[in-house]
């Protein structure tokens, strides 16, 4: 049997994490600011907070192209994996680190990298300081770590980053496709990179264009 749809073959695409590449806004205009001041921070640790899809996780790799900083996940901070993360001379970027479970791990990592003069990012939902921390040493030296918040996108930030994950993918996208988008989606960057990355499959595995019938569709299967 033959068929004339094309198999969306999940190769990914390849985002720039480069800084001219992330877009700024008033929301996140404090959090960027932080980033180009490296390394002159008024303290060794920085935490840039927000609701998922915010553009935390971009920031930090832009930080960590700037810096050469080591990227690190919860898993990673253990008790026996203390010395290795805390062993480069460079900076630390902790993502989700309010999902860290090894406290005294974590407390170890934090007071060495202050101590050899380095710097450390944490991206979270949350700033630090209300983190479900028990230990009382880690609680005391989260609380006073400088946190900034990046705010939810307005819809001029919104059809921003709508145009730049579709050009990321290499596909032209009408000014109307992307109104129509934020009109009808959650405005949030997780929700925009969920539906350009199902609109870049359909548009694959169907041979067409991004439009608006192809959008509307994938917007109503989203909330069924």
């Amino acid at each position: 049997m033959t068929t004339n749809r094309q198999l969306a073959f999940d190769l990914g695409h390849r985002p720039a994490f480069g800084r001219d590449d992330f877009l700024v806004a008033p929301g996140n205009q404090e959090a960027v600011a932080q980033i180009d001041t490296w390394p002159n921070w008024p303290t060794h640790a920085l935490a840039i907070f927000g609701p998922a899809g915010c553009g935390k996780s971009h920031l930090a790799h832009v930080f960590a192209l700037r810096s050469n900083a080591k990227v690190i996940v919860p898993s990673d901070v253990t008790t026996s994996a203390v010395e290795n993360l805390i062993s480069t001379q460079s900076p630390l970027i902790i993502e989700d680190g309010d999902a860290v479970s090894d406290e005294r791990a974590l407390l170890h990592v934090f007071n060495a990298v202050k101590e050899r003069g380095e710097h450390i990012l944490f991206t979270s939902r949350e700033p630090p300081s209300r983190w479900a921390v028990k230990l009382p040493d880690l609680k005391s030296r989260l609380s006073s770590v400088q946190a900034v918040r990046i705010e939810m996108p307005d819809d001029a930030m919104i059809e921003a980053v709508i145009v730049k994950l579709f050009a990321d993918r290499q596909i032209e996208i009408s000014p109307d496709v992307v109104k129509y988008m934020v009109r009808n989606m959650d405005r949030t960057f997780a929700a925009a990179r969920r539906i350009v990355d199902l609109a870049d499959r359909e548009s694959l595995t169907g041979k067409r264009p991004v439009t608006i019938p192809l959008v509307k569709n994938i917007l109503k299967a989203s909330s069924e």
